[in-house]
């Protein structure tokens, strides 16, 4: 047996990766190692290649199901059955690398990285006599075919959206951004899972500041496993208790290009379809893909519309329950009158009444989504249709009732965002309490608090109400309202100060 070069490891692969160990000159006494840490796991494929008449021995190692076995089988083993050569071994690395017709081959000489490269789909050669082996690229892990977005619909434009893997993901923008200045870099997050994740932006747009401070977060983040996007949301965004999302998720590939371009940087992670933009504003959330697809003054119409409804979904219930039960002045007599017959058989307080029909249409939107496909619709419609209309007949809420729960649903689910979509669904309960006790004074309160709150928010840096708060005159031209194209020139402040221009006119 030959001498044994590597230094003693550590077999605690569950909670941690091995140490430092060097790999050893034996081939045998090197698969034993990497079979023993690897648990001797029954889709880890050894292959060991020896002639008669060749005194060099190898193993190709791979783990079935996540590496591609064709390209194994033409690419690497077939080339290594054929090999024949009196060379010393010395020349025996450089040699191979020429038969070898992967692309992507490295080296490797310590157990942790050879076990990473076998855990993530690689193929590893080790040949006896060497303490170095040959890390191949055959990575191949069944993914679905690209699909238009289930969450993020628009009537024109691209229909292709992201999927769970992470490089189909990353070319969808390379094929729309073919320039030398979109830079990747990429690094592995979790402990146990070892996620892929990839920040994307374009040099000279992005800030460096903003680059340096995305990077800094993401290298600080220590936890075992990364399963969606929403742990690393958790870990860098200013913010994590507040409501409000600093962080935006989008799988869109448009809508991740259009950011870049605006100095922004997306974040790509394994596993999942949905990829992180930052920094976020908030009048960001209410902006649509499609805007820019259609004439300025539709663009413009949509995105009020959004804002209005966002204002429903978050004041209604809270503005009918604060007037009917503190301000009867200031409802029209009519209507008054029309409101008092409907709830004279009612046995509850206007704001039981009111969190009974808002706990109600939460549980069918909750029980819609969970169910099937085929009956999740059905049971949303039917169950709001049939519920509402025996609620008001039996005399447990008004109809009026259903009529605000009604619009305050609809205006939830025209925002393009789903996160400020679930921000106005938090936030509308609070409005409704303190509407019961303090009527439009503690809405009022209740307001000035949540305004000083996004006063304050950041996003890396980046003030939440920007540029309204503070405000730029010279940005407003993409915010409430959207001019035409050609107006807007400049790149929002949060781009790299040297490259601002976006529309140059000749």
């Amino acid at each position: 047996m030959r001498k044994k070069v590597g230094t003693k490891h550590d077999n605690h692969l569950g909670n941690s990766m091995p140490s430092e160990a060097l790999m050893y000159e034996d081939l045998t006494e090197n698969v034993a190692r990497i079979k023993e840490d690897l648990g001797n796991s029954s889709d880890l494929i050894v292959r060991f290649i020896k002639h008669l008449d060749n005194p060099f021995a190898f193993a190709v190692i791979h783990i079935d199901g996540i590496s591609n076995t064709q390209n194994i089988n033409e690419h690497i083993i077939e080339p290594l059955l054929l090999y024949k050569s009196n060379l010393d071994s010395e020349s025996l690395k450089d040699e191979l690398e020429q038969r070898i017709t992967i692309s992507n081959i490295k080296e490797k000489n310590t157990l942790i990285d050879i076990l990473s490269a076998i855990i993530s789909g690689s193929t590893v050669i080790l040949m006896d006599g060497h303490t170095t082996a040959l890390i191949l690229d055959t990575k191949e892990i069944e993914s679905r075919s690209i699909t238009e977005p289930t969450t993020q619909t628009v009537i024109r434009g691209p229909k292709d959206g992201f999927t769970e893997d992470l490089r189909k993901n990353t070319s969808l923008i390379r094929g729309r951004i073919q320039s030398p200045n979109l830079r990747l870099e990429s690094m592995k997050i979790g402990e146990v899972t070892q996620t892929a994740v990839e920040m994307m932006y374009i040099k000279d747009i992005a800030a460096d500041s903003i680059v340096k401070e995305v990077k800094e977060r993401l290298q600080k983040i220590n936890i075992d496993g990364i399963l969606e996007s929403a742990y690393i949301e958790t870990f860098i965004q200013d913010e994590p208790h507040s409501p409000f999302p600093t962080v935006q998720n989008t799988e869109r590939p448009d809508v991740v290009v259009g950011n870049l371009l605006e100095g922004r940087i997306a974040i790509f992670i394994n596993g999942t379809p949905y990829v992180l933009i930052v920094p976020v504003t908030f009048t960001q959330l209410f902006q649509s893909p499609e805007d820019y697809y259609q004439n300025q003054y539709i663009g413009s119409m949509l995105r009020i519309l959004r804002l209005v409804a966002f204002f429903l979904a978050l004041y209604a219930p809270a503005l009918y329950v604060a007037m009917i039960t503190h301000h009867h002045a200031l409802v029209p007599t009519v209507l008054l009158v029309s409101i008092a017959a409907q709830r004279e058989a009612i046995p509850f307080p206007a704001i039981i009444e009111a969190l009974i029909m808002e706990i109600t249409f939460e549980v069918l939107r909750e029980a819609g989504i969970r169910m099937p496909r085929a009956v999740g619709p059905a049971l949303s419609i039917v169950g709001a249709l049939i519920l509402g209309q025996a609620a008001v007949e039996a005399g447990f809420v008004s109809a009026a009732m259903v009529i605000i729960v009604s619009i305050t649903a609809i205006a939830s689910f025209a925002l393009p965002n789903y996160n400020i979509g679930i921000t106005a669904r938090t936030l509308r309960f609070l409005l409704l309490i303190v509407a019961s006790y303090a009527g439009l004074y503690g809405v009022l309160i209740a307001s000035l608090i949540i305004g000083m709150h996004m006063c304050g928010l950041r996003s890396f840096g980046v003030p939440y109400l920007a540029p309204m708060a503070p405000f730029r005159l010279a940005e407003q031209k993409d915010v409430l309202f959207r001019f035409s194209i050609q107006s807007l020139v400049n790149r929002p402040v949060l781009a790299n100060k040297k490259n601002k221009v976006r529309l140059r006119k000749e």
